[in-house]
């Protein structure tokens, strides 16, 4: 397992995740309305300097996995993310690149403070974060940079976590 730079070559397992009715019904974005093109473009700009870090999850034969990320990178905050493929599902790939993602926001961009909130609908990746001692913190609790809008709403309807209470790292 390792992480790498998105590929090009990687969009078209990305879009199967991304029409996989299994792995998308409890993420809070529609990427199912998403073409073949957006992957090609999300790629694209993956590999441009700017407030996110987007790499790839791959195999020990350089095949797509996933792809983990750190977006709105941001005074010493980030929110992380992370899809896999169904194929990477229960076989170590989200917790091999959550605490790499993690540890490169720490040391690569001396991120003090990096959350991220699940759907409570999402019960696979809440079983999956308490599993590895990922820590809930209560939405009053949480310090968001200015450029990240949720509304108070949606804050009160997310389970929210953060590294600050991660044993992992």
């Amino acid at each position: 397992m390792k992480l790498r730079e998105l590929q090009i070559k990687d969009a078209y397992r990305m879009y199967e995740w991304m029409h996989n009715a299994d792995v998308i019904k409890d993420l809070h974005t529609d990427f199912y309305r998403l073409t073949l093109n957006d992957c090609f473009t999300f790629i694209a700009n993956a590999t441009q300097k700017s407030s996110a870090l987007h790499l790839a999850i791959a195999n020990d034969n350089d095949e797509y996995m996933g792809t983990v990320s750190l977006k709105n990178i941001r005074d010493s905050s980030a929110e992380f993310a992370i899809a896999v493929h169904p194929e990477a599902m229960g076989r170590g790939y989200s917790i091999f690149a959550m605490e790499k993602i993690l540890e490169i926001g720490i040391k690569n961009y001396n991120l003090r403070n990096i959350y991220w909130c699940v759907s409570p609908a999402n019960k696979r990746a809440i079983r999956f974060y308490d599993k590895n001692n990922f820590k809930r913190i209560d939405y009053q609790n949480l310090s968001l940079p200015n450029n990240v809008c949720y509304s108070d709403e949606e804050k009160r309807h997310y389970i929210w976590y953060s590294y600050e209470n991660n044993k992992l790292l």
